[in-house]
């Protein structure tokens, strides 16, 4: 045989070898690829609310529970389990200041011990609580619009004596005395008449700053209040502050009138 077919025989069989090495999967297959594990978040556990609970709760254990939550989202305030296992336990009989949703951190300025009673427990430093005779007269219905937490004007309305005098008829004036001010409770004025309890109008107890104590005070007796419900979206609204000459109303013959303002 010739060396030249030689040659071309030992190339076929090298290629059909190679071939068949191939097909066959010799050559190594690539490893599948791995997906990377999430990275795990670090928690801890912090002290939430069980269910909703409105100002005034007094709390059980029930109304309290630990909830993970991630390290980067814990803000000062918020009870932790490793610094205090034994939260819920010392916290039962406390007192909601604020309300809260289901699983909402309970802040520790948001809970109070009610050793001395409900209100003195929720009203903020620095405010004093001032019960009030509502006047029910004329369009005044208080007792079924307003309820507590809502924001309200206090209205003083009283008789102008010396305008009375010198018209020879009753003349009554109106002032907005201060403004903006949270109800914290409301209700009848029980009074006992003929040896029975019955309700006389309705009372209003307010959130108010000391001097404004002393405004509405000196304005309850010396004439009647009244309150008118203020709107949700004006509760952060700046107080409104009436021109002087303008701000008292006068009522004369059953007529609205203003002293200082137009007719």
């Amino acid at each position: 045989m010739k060396p030249k077919r030689i040659a071309i025989i030992g190339v076929a069989v090298v290629a059909g070898l190679t071939a068949a090495y191939l097909a066959s999967g010799g050559r190594e297959s690539a490893s599948p690829t791995v997906a990377p594990e999430p990275e795990k978040i670090a928690a801890s556990e912090v002290l939430v609310a069980s269910a909703d609970l409105s100002v005034g709760t007094k709390l059980g254990s029930s109304n309290l529970k630990w909830l993970p939550w991630p390290a980067d989202g814990i803000a000062p305030g918020m009870i932790l389990k490793k610094d205090a296992p034994d939260a819920i336990a010392q916290n039962v009989g406390s007192l909601a200041r604020q309300t809260f949703i289901a699983n909402e951190p309970v802040t520790k300025d948001k809970l109070i011990k009610a050793d001395a009673g409900y209100l003195s427990a929720i009203l903020p430093e620095g405010k004093r609580a001032l019960a009030i005779s509502i006047d029910q007269r004329g369009s005044n219905s208080a007792g079924t619009l307003i309820l507590p937490n809502d924001h309200v004007d206090v209205i003083h309305i009283r008789k102008d004596w010396r305008a009375s005098q010198s018209q020879g008829t009753d003349v009554y004036a109106s002032e907005t005395l201060v403004q903006n001010i949270r109800v914290l409770a409301i209700g009848p004025n029980i009074e006992e008449k003929n040896g029975e309890r019955v309700a006389v109008g309705e009372t209003a107890t307010l959130e108010l700053d000391p001097n404004e104590v002393n405004t509405i005070a000196l304005a309850q007796r010396s004439g009647t209040l009244t309150l008118a419900l203020r709107s949700v979206a004006d509760a952060n609204a700046p107080e409104v502050v009436a021109d002087k000459d303008a701000q008292l109303s006068v009522i004369r013959y059953g007529v609205q009138t203003f002293i200082g303002g137009r007719n």
